[in-house]
């Protein structure tokens, strides 16, 4: 059971879903326990062992993720992580741009990243996942994946290639931090000019509802349509709605709530001085482990 606290990062990077990650954790150590004690004592290396099957398992949900995907309810952004600790603009937890190609398991969970994941098709991520991030060997990494050592470091740099496209300049976790404090600001009082200020021109809102929310169906674009959607948004939220900020998956970010309730998660992308993503998930299945906690 030792090995549960790595299978459940593992799983929830691949899979970008906490509560498919739990699943997929549950179903390996099902499989586990399934085996007779002499099966058990015959494996040399537990830890590999669960760490191979829960690969598996993830690389056949992401393969029929795809066609459920297509049957969600507008846009589709993975599950936020909650962390219940304020950010400050304190020096703690800045961060500086990584050597090259290094990605860190705390980089592997921010929201933009974990979005060109989705990207990938599943046997790119689990070999990009399970190499870059977790620095298994290919020959490890092509045992999970069912394919030659050659063909997965191929899979890898593929992948690789769409990371360094996607990458925006790292900015110092401080002032991501006051942007996003001063974009409540804004957005508490309604300033649309403030707002649109802070926004990249091009910058993009995508909302994932899940057909269980409000929320729109298709992205928005262009600062000043999403100022004018944000301030409408505020205005119209019945009852008190309170915007308090956290970390969301390793980044400065917000969350709405109403009567103590979560009701929305907002994680951000930051170039320079301006947001350029915002990701809002209102679906009431992904934030369960934000009103519970």
């Amino acid at each position: 059971m030792s090995e549960r606290r790595h299978l459940i990062n593992l799983a929830y990077r691949l899979l970008g879903s906490l509560a498919e990650a739990e699943d997929a954790v549950q179903e390996t150590y099902a499989r586990w326990y399934a085996m007779s004690r002499q099966q058990q004592d015959a494996v040399e290396s537990p830890g590999a062992w669960l760490t191979k099957v829960a690969g598996r398992i993830c690389l056949d949900l992401l393969g029929s993720a795809r066609a459920r995907r297509e049957r969600y309810v507008g846009e589709w952004i993975p599950e936020p992580l909650p962390e219940p600790t304020r950010w400050t603009t304190g020096p703690a937890g800045s961060a500086t741009a990584d050597p090259a190609d290094r990605v860190t398991l705390d980089e592997s969970v921010n929201m933009a990243f974990l979005v060109v994941l989705e990207s990938m098709t599943p046997a790119e991520r689990v070999a990009f996942i399970l190499h870059d991030v977790f620095r298994y060997s290919f020959a490890e990494v092509a045992e999970i994946v069912g394919r030659t050592p050659a063909a997965c470091r191929q899979l890898a740099s593929s992948a690789r290639r769409r990371i360094r496209a996607s990458r925006t300049p790292a900015t110092p976790a401080a002032h991501q931090a006051g942007i996003v404090r001063d974009f409540k600001q804004a957005w508490q009082a309604m300033d649309i000019s403030a707002l649109i200020g802070l926004l990249d021109p091009n910058a993009t809102v995508i909302a994932d509802g899940g057909g269980l929310a409000r929320a729109s169906l298709h992205p928005i674009e262009g600062s000043e349509r999403i100022a004018h959607y944000l301030t409408d948004l505020f205005a119209r939220a019945p009852g008190t709605l309170t915007v308090v900020e956290r970390t969301v998956n390793g980044r400065p970010g917000l969350v709405a709530q109403q009567d103590g309730r979560t009701v929305a998660v907002y994680a951000f992308d930051i170039a320079g001085d301006q947001i350029t993503h915002i990701w809002a998930v209102l679906n009431p299945e992904k934030l369960r482990p934000w009103t519970t906690g």
